[in-house]
């Protein structure tokens, strides 16, 4: 039994059914990391204040991952267990809170719901080995730093530094790529968006990206080589050009309203540690 569920081969359907199930329980964690992470950020900044009775206070209540318990944001009414079983319990509530009737975003049924698909995905084309359940880690990083940086336009350093160090540490014996190739993929993924941000920066006098994008391509470096470099910063441009097209054209979205990078380039690099090898090979051909 042991065999069937840790060291699957690619393409066991219970190794990979079992993950997906397992994958829906980290998609109702990832809701949480993805409501809280930001606000836990603005809460640790120095000019972070409270306000009550028209009194700026310095806040002093837990809040993290755990702490408080998860509650509807118009009425207070706790979340339970029973309505805390991803999807179903969305389906069964219908969409409302229990206590208010407020409607409840179905982002979050559509994350638990994404999050078991591609960790079902992992495994089932990685096994369920070193190599498939690092795969699922990194898709789960990634989920939660999407939606992040696509609410607030933030890639905090906590997730950014855990991906690029479990990329570098997953490489130790090679099981995406070699270890200097990884750390020759960090930096170059760093120091590439650095560059271009500083002469679009002296060019225009505008910011066109942030730190976070920077640490976030070093760590995709880190987990593919650099040898995926030019593959994920193409296909992230291309994916961005076209939504953000897309976006002015049917939402009359501005130009001038920035657009987060980051969900672009980690729809890149999940897109390069599935298909890479095919892609670069594609890549490289065309260009000699």
């Amino acid at each position: 039994m042991q065999d069937v569920f840790l060291f699957a081969a690619p393409g066991n359907l219970l190794a990979t059914a079992f993950t997906a199930m397992i994958g829906l329980l980290i998609g109702s964690f990832l809701n949480v990391v993805i409501h809280r992470i930001p606000k836990m950020m603005q809460r640790e900044s120095d000019n972070y204040v409270a306000i009550e009775s028209g009194k700026e206070l310095v806040h002093t209540d837990t809040y993290n991952l755990m702490l408080p318990r998860s509650a509807c944001p118009h009425c207070g009414h706790q979340i339970t267990a029973l309505e805390n079983i991803p999807v179903l319990s969305y389906l069964f509530i219908r969409g409302k809170c229990t206590g208010c009737k407020a409607p409840i975003s179905p982002r979050y049924p559509l994350v638990e719901l994404l999050t078991g698909a591609l960790s079902g995905y992992m495994v089932w084309r990685f096994g369920s080995g070193l190599v498939g359940m690092g795969a699922v880690f990194f898709v789960w990083l990634l989920i939660a730093m999407t939606f992040i940086d696509a609410d607030t336009q933030l890639l905090p350093d906590d997730l950014t530094y855990l991906l690029l160090w479990s990329g570098l540490l997953i490489n130790l014996n090679g099981s995406f790529t070699s270890l200097s190739s990884a750390v020759i993929g960090a930096a170059a993924g760093y120091l590439s968006l650095w560059s271009i941000y500083w002469l679009f920066k002296l060019a225009t006098g505008k910011e066109g990206m942030g730190y976070g994008d920077f640490k976030l391509l070093a760590a995709l470096g880190a987990w593919m080589g650099w040898s995926m470099l030019p593959i994920i910063i193409l296909l992230s441009s291309l994916v961005g050009a076209l939504v953000g097209i897309s976006l002015m054209l049917f939402t009359k979205m501005s130009k001038n309203k920035p657009i987060p990078f980051g969900p672009y380039l980690a729809a890149a690099g999940l897109i390069a540690l599935i298909w890479g090898q095919q892609l670069s090979q594609t890549y490289f051909g065309l260009m000699a």
